[in-house]
């Protein structure tokens, strides 16, 4: 591999092969001396177009941790707003040595399209509504951690599957890894073609009783905004996930949400701090799986 760009065309082994280096990378990040040489001599850069916390200072000390240099390209200050194309700050980003870049962007398929010229490794943190790999690797070594395997179970995502990146690229590594996937969610935000990975639940309180695994999606509130949910106390009544919701589910269900949360509208603060959550363990876990992926992409030394 050279570039993650998205789920749909890696392999199972390919995913597999990153969730397995990801065990040895969370033993890093546990132990008291948190650094390792792996990648010294190594400059990544990250470019973010679109706000971020989690996701690219994860990315950042990630690379820190397998002693890569970080370059953070801040775009607000940077030649973009003179005008200069994104082709051009990648070259530039190359000249200057840098070997991997970590992308987000608003529009689908940016890091596709650097991919097809860059000679860095291109790894994409979102772009638009397309992928979001890293996140849904971070979830699947979850799942993987807390219930020994992934193959089988009933996995449920609920929210806005449409223009949700992070529940594209969990159905794909999901339906690949072997899981049953549950969606449910407003029929304005459900598409179509999710029928074709997933099986579609539109009463929620019906699809909790199934599931092995809930994931949480936050609710883009520019939906409302839209028309395409009516209000953000009628999203809460039908798909929020309460306590009392909870009550119906199994007793082991685990619950993850990719963050930002939009508490008292897709989670209650209770739930998300209960004992079948392990929402904060993701933000643990995503630096873990990140450094897996440097580690596949960058050909890191066997130490």
């Amino acid at each position: 591999m050279k570039h993650l760009l998205g789920l749909e065309k890696l392999s199972r082994d390919e995913i597999l092969s990153i969730l397995h280096l990801a065990a040895p990378m969370k033993d890093i990040i546990l132990r008291e001396v948190k650094k390792v040489p792996t990648l010294r001599g190594k400059i990544i850069g990250t470019l973010f177009y679109e706000p971020s916390t989690r996701t690219k200072n994860s990315f950042e000390l990630a690379a820190k941790l397998l002693s890569a240099d970080v370059v953070s390209v801040s775009v607000a200050t940077s030649s973009v707003k003179k005008g200069e194309s994104l082709k051009d700050t990648v070259l530039t980003l190359e000249a200057m040595g840098i070997e991997a870049i970590v992308i987000r962007h608003s529009r689908n398929g940016v890091p596709a399209y650097l991919s097809s010229f860059s000679k860095a490794s291109i790894i994409n943190a979102g772009d638009g509504q397309h992928e979001h790999p890293s996140q849904a690797l971070l979830d699947l070594f979850t799942i993987q951690q807390y219930k020994g395997h992934i193959e089988g179970l009933k996995v449920l995502i609920v929210g806005d599957i449409m223009h949700s990146r992070v529940a594209k690229s969990n159905i794909y590594g999901l339906s690949k890894l072997g899981a049953e996937i549950i969606v449910s969610g407003p029929p304005t935000l459900i598409p179509e073609e999710v029928k074709n990975y997933a099986q579609v639940e539109y009463d929620l309180d019906k699809a909790i009783k199934k599931a092995d695994v809930v994931n949480v999606l936050r609710l883009q509130l520019e939906r409302q905004e839209a028309g395409l949910i009516t209000s953000l106390q009628e999203y809460h009544r039908f798909y929020g996930l309460t306590k009392e919701r909870m009550t119906k589910a199994k007793e082991d269900l685990l619950v993850l949400h990719p963050g930002p949360m939009n508490r008292g509208v897709e989670i209650d603060e209770e739930v998300a701090y209960c004992d079948k959550s392990a929402i904060q363990e993701q933000v643990s876990n995503g630096v873990a799986v990140r450094m897996a992926i440097y580690y596949t992409l960058m050909g890191g030394r066997e130490e």
